[in-house]
């Protein structure tokens, strides 16, 4: 059995997207298989931005970010689902991992470089939806901010395997959601 945690980082909790319904299956199908799931939805937390170097490397962190960094300090598998905008993550996103990826939790700051991060030994999955076809991002676009959080933040903190789950297509008239649902529940039950 898995300590699972699902990060949802669509930021907009006016209504059930597809990032919603991705997060719950994963967690159905966990949850199924007997891992211990628990969900941190971006949405409906207030997450300030930071503004400086000193702000992040000193800062007090806010009950909410402490919350988490509590979730993910005990957790084996991280999992994180959210749209790409603009070729990122959104802003919510981004704002959440600076703030809870901080000195003395995720990173040591005195560390030796490429090995001083603080949570080693957990694993992760990406989920990353998109308009574009999933194809097009990879191969045009190489991935590329994918790819600045598998190594710039989640190998940094330590994290390793990192996982990627890439769907491309939503919205558009053939995108067909159930399989991905499925696929999901499957991942999930896995805990990977």
């Amino acid at each position: 059995m898995r300590k699972i945690v699902i990060i949802q980082g669509h930021p907009d909790s006016s209504e059930r997207h597809l990032c919603h319904a991705l997060a719950d299956a994963y967690a159905a199908g966990a949850g199924r298989a007997g891992h211990a799931v628990e969900r941190i939805d971006l949405a409906t937390m207030t997450i300030p931005f930071l503004h400086s170097q000193q702000e992040q490397e000193e800062g007090v962190v806010g009950p909410a970010i402490a919350q988490a960094q509590t979730a993910i300090a005990a957790a084996d598998h991280l999992v994180f689902v959210y749209p790409l905008w603009l070729g990122e993550m959104p802003a919510l996103m981004k704002a959440f991992l600076e703030q809870v990826a901080r000195p003395g939790f995720a990173y040591d700051i005195d560390g030796p470089p490429l090995r001083n991060g603080l949570l080693a030994g957990k694993s992760a999955r990406v989920i990353i939806t998109m308009g574009m076809p999933a194809w097009f991002y990879r191969f045009y676009y190489g991935s590329h901010s994918l790819k600045a959080f598998k190594i710039g933040i989640l190998r940094f903190v330590g994290i390793k395997p990192v996982r990627a789950t890439l769907i491309g297509g939503v919205g558009g008239v053939r995108f067909r959601g159930e399989p991905w649902l499925e696929r999901m529940k499957r991942l999930g039950a896995a805990g990977t």
